[in-house]
Order: C-alpha cells, then sequence, then structure tokens
C-alpha cells in the first residue's frame, strides 16, 4: 500500500500538455517532459486517431541515444502513472529511459475485441474489430514513431480490461510485433472466454515463444474470475523456455484499479536491472554475457558486464561460502576489465578466501602494476600485497 500510495504521490507533480496539430506536432515543454500529439488519417480504420508521445527527460541532451517504446492503450490519462514508476526504476538503474505512446480511443469495445459479443451478460453485438486496429497499429502507427523518433527494437503494449484482451490478442496475432505484453484485469469474459480459448489454443501451438506477459486481476468474481483463472494457469503451466510469464492477484482491489496496483511489478519484472541478481547467475558462467546481451537488446544500448556488478556477484558467492564459483566469476571480470584495479583486487581476494594465497599475492601485484597514483584505496592495497607476502613467507 506505501508503495501505491507513492507512485499516486508521484503522479501529482508529473505535468504534461497536448495540442492537436497538424503532423508533426509542435513540441510542448513541461517541468519534466517533452511531449508532441499526432493526429493521424488513418486509411486503415477510415477516420483520424490521436496518439500522444512523451519523450524521455534526455532524448534532446543525448542525440544519438535510442529508446524502448511503450504503446499504451486507452489514451493519455495514463501517462503520469508509467512516467511515474519507470523513474522509480530507472533511479536505481533497474529501467531504461522510455518513449510512451498513448492511444486515444474512439470506438473503444469496437477496436480492442477480437470476436463479436454474443453473451447475453455483455453488450451483444460489440466487438469483433480487434485486427483492423492491430493493423492500423502496425501498419500506421509503428512506422509513424520509428520514423520521427530515436526508437529502437523493443516495444511494449499495456492496457487494462478491454484493452488488455487486446494486448494479449496482439501477441497471438503477431507474436514478434511487441516484446512484451502488459494485460490489467484482462476483460476475458467476454463472449463466452473467446481470448481466453484463443489464449491457450496459442500456447499449447506454439514451438518457441520469446516474450514477456504480464497479467493480473482484482476483486473481480463470477464469470470474470473463473475464465481469468483458466487464463492464469495455462500461461503458468507453459512449456516455453523463453516466455517470461508474471501475474498477480489484488484482494480488495478494484477492476478499475489494477492498472495502478500492478503497474510497478509489471515493468519492475520486465526490464532487467543493471546489477545482475543473482538468480540469474547459472552454474555457467557464460549465463553472465548472456544476461546483458538481453539487457542491452531491453535498454537499446550496448552494456558490458559492469565491473562493480559482476564483482558483486562474487562477493556474494563468497558470502555464500562458494567460493570455486566467486573465483570463475571474478575471473570472468578480469576478462572483461583486465586493466580495473578492482577486478584484479576482487579476483586476488576470490584467491585468498579460496585459500590459494600465491595466486592472491599475484592478483594484487597485477593491480598494483596498473593502478594509478590517484587511486583513494592505494595504501589499502598496498597493504594487502604486504599481509599476503607475509602469509606466503610462513607457509614456505
Amino acid at each position: 500500500m506505501r508503495l501505491l500510495t507513492a507512485v499516486f504521490i508521484c503522479s501529482l507533480f508529473i505535468f504534461y500538455s497536448s495540442s492537436i496539430l497538424a503532423e508533426p506536432d509542435l513540441k510542448q515543454q513541461t517541468i519534466s517532459y517533452t511531449q508532441q500529439t499526432h493526429t493521424i488519417k488513418s486509411a486503415v480504420l477510415n477516420e483520424e486517431r490521436t496518439v500522444v508521445v512523451q519523450l524521455p527527460k534526455s532524448y534532446q541532451a543525448n542525440p544519438n541515444k535510442v529508446y524502448p517504446v511503450i504503446y499504451r492503450l486507452d489514451g493519455a490519462g495514463n501517462i503520469p502513472l508509467i512516467s511515474a514508476v519507470m523513474e522509480r526504476l530507472q533511479n536505481d538503474n533497474r529501467a531504461p529511459e522510455v518513449i510512451i505512446v498513448a492511444i486515444e480511443n474512439t470506438n473503444r469495445l469496437r477496436d480492442l475485441y477480437p470476436t463479436v459479443n454474443k453473451e447475453p451478460q455483455g453488450p451483444v453485438g460489440e466487438g469483433g474489430g480487434a485486427a483492423k486496429f492491430l493493423a492500423f497499429i502496425e501498419q500506421e502507427l509503428m512506422p509513424l514513431i520509428n520514423k520521427s523518433y530515436r526508437t529502437h527494437n523493443y516495444n511494449v503494449i499495456a492496457g487494462a480490461s478491454a484493452a488488455g484482451v487486446f494486448a494479449l490478442y496482439t501477441m497471438q496475432a503477431n507474436p514478434e510485433l511487441f516484446q512484451a505484453h502488459i494485460a490489467y484485469s484482462p476483460a476475458v469474459w467476454w463472449n463466452y472466454g473467446a481470448s481466453v480459448k484463443a489464449t491457450k489454443s496459442f500456447i499449447n501451438k506454439s514451438k518457441d515463444l520469446n516474450n514477456y506477459v504480464y497479467i493480473n486481476i482484482g476483486e473481480e468474481a463470477g464469470l470474470m474470475r473463473e475464465r481469468y483463472n483458466d487464463l492464469q494457469q495455462a500461461l503458468q503451466s507453459n512449456n516455453l523456455p523463453n516466455l517470461r510469464f508474471f501475474s498477480d492477484a489484488f484482494e480488495n482491489v478494484s477492476h478499475n484499479l489494477t492498472s495502478a496496483a500492478g503497474a510497478f511489478n509489471a515493468y519492475h519484472n520486465l526490464f532487467l536491472p543493471k546489477q545482475m541478481p543473482m538468480s540469474a547467475l547459472s552454474d555457467d558462467i557464460e549465463s553472465i554475457d548472456v544476461y546483458y546481451q538481453t539487457l542491452s537488446q531491453q535498454w537499446g544500448e550496448q552494456i558490458t558486464p559492469p565491473e562493480g556488478a559482476v564483482r558483486q556477484l562474487g562477493y556474494n558467492l563468497v558470502n555464500r561460502q562458494q567460493y570455486e564459483r566467486a573465483v570463475a566469476v571474478f575471473k570472468h571480470n578480469v576478462k572483461h576489465h583486465p586493466q580495473s584495479v578492482d577486478a584484479l583486487w576482487g579476483l586476488g581476494y576470490g584467491y585468498e578466501v579460496q585459500g590459494n594465497i600465491q595466486q592472491a599475492l599475484i592478483k594484487i601485484e597485477a593491480a598494483l602494476n596498473v593502478v594509478d597514483t590517484a587511486y583513494p584505496y592505494l595504501d589499502a592495497l598496498k597493504e594487502t600485497k604486504s599481509r599476503l607476502q607475509t602469509q606466503l613467507n610462513k607457509m614456505q
């Protein structure tokens, strides 16, 4: 609850403005962000559609930087919440800056549901336009965004209720269009649970799916809960090794608040932090490189395994008394950062706790050979060498 309260408070301080102008729109400078509004004359939908684009704070100052894109259904009213959550994650190096594209509605039920509803509990005869709406996004909107802004090929689609159903539908219709699908309390009761059946069939037929899916639900009950549970269990029990699936169930949270309740977990689980977690480190030391390759694809920049982050993995292994693995991690760090005093010192420490004093001393001497006189811990490094030399002399 404290986290949700903090998110809402942060949202109050994120101001934005927009104006509907001819393409491309003039930039609107806000306190924190720059926004642009585009009015698109859609040939696919045969109507005008409005989207609001929010650029990252660093966009103007970093003209060569590219950014992942979050496509948020149901309009710009969702931008403040996303911004507040993403800022908190970015401040902790747990997410990149992003471009947010908010798509305004015209006929929501028509566009977001893949099938026409025939079930009496809902509006009979509505829906069925999702394929055409997706064609608009794929053929008209995304090319405009990619042409107008510095994007890279990491796209997220997010929506709630009917928009959550559409987010899941896009994965089935074109699995490679979006790399992540976020569905807050998707209204899967629609048309006798047609979207659940379609998703289950898609999952069962898929041989590989390199993607991310987040879904949640609040206090909903009855058919909605029953059909959602069916969907959740099907996704949870999938046998697809590259499908990252997360879900939440929030008691006493209304259907309309599930996007607020789930936004942090949705993006926190999606984006990989620059500090590789221990859970991502397998027995194969190359998992470090795989992790940072995946992170680079998400963030849109080439990120070599950071020296400090990898060294911290080694220290964590030392604390767990897994000395052999710790030395392997420290060695891997030196491979990427052979001239780093800290990387060499870390490897020396790994050898020391392992009991290999001779190798520890060799690495400390290597660190002293590349150290700069301005290094703040030079005296400590020299003391370490002296201590290890004394230990080695006693052993001989």
